[in-house]
């Protein structure tokens, strides 16, 4: 409950934010436009998690804890995909990010599901993914809908 109270929090602030830009005459900016490759990130799902399930995986509080990479294992990948996407500057300047979420049933180790997404983006792309997580918990989205949604937008929305 707290995650969603946060979760809500962040969004207001960020909309907020986005208001108040405009109003004052300044460009809204956009997530980035640094998108993950269909080629080097299309994206692959745990097999471990389906829609039969849920309950005991995505839905499960604290599941992601047990099946995240350890720091070791992305950073050497960051590194290596950095320069495979042509990213330059500091690492600390991206996420070595699911393209298909841990919470959304993520293959948590292949590397064609993870991908150097820069800051801030990462940053607010981590609320919507939790909050697909939670539209699939409580019934008001089938799991295959919110992986189609967390693609299309790391793959096509900058």
């Amino acid at each position: 409950m707290a995650r969603r109270v946060d979760l809500v929090l962040v969004l207001a602030a960020v909309a907020l934010l986005v208001f108040a830009l405009a109003r004052c005459g300044h460009r809204v900016p956009a997530l980035s436009p640094q998108r993950a490759s269909w080629t080097l990130t299309p994206g692959v799902a745990n097999p471990d998690v389906t829609s039969a399930t849920t309950t005991i995986t995505i839905c499960k509080s604290g599941w992601t804890r047990t099946i995240r990479p350890p720091v070791s294992y992305t950073n050497d990948l960051k590194q290596k995909q950095m320069r495979e996407y042509g990213r330059t500057g500091s690492p600390s300047a991206y996420q070595e990010d699911h393209l298909i979420s841990l919470e959304l049933g993520g293959h948590p180790t292949d590397p064609r599901n993870l991908w150097p997404e820069p800051y801030p983006r990462a940053s607010i792309v981590d609320g919507l993914e939790n909050e697909l997580n939670a539209q699939v918990c409580s019934g008001k989205l089938s799991l295959e809908t919110a992986q189609r949604r967390e693609s299309q937008l790391k793959h096509t929305e900058g």
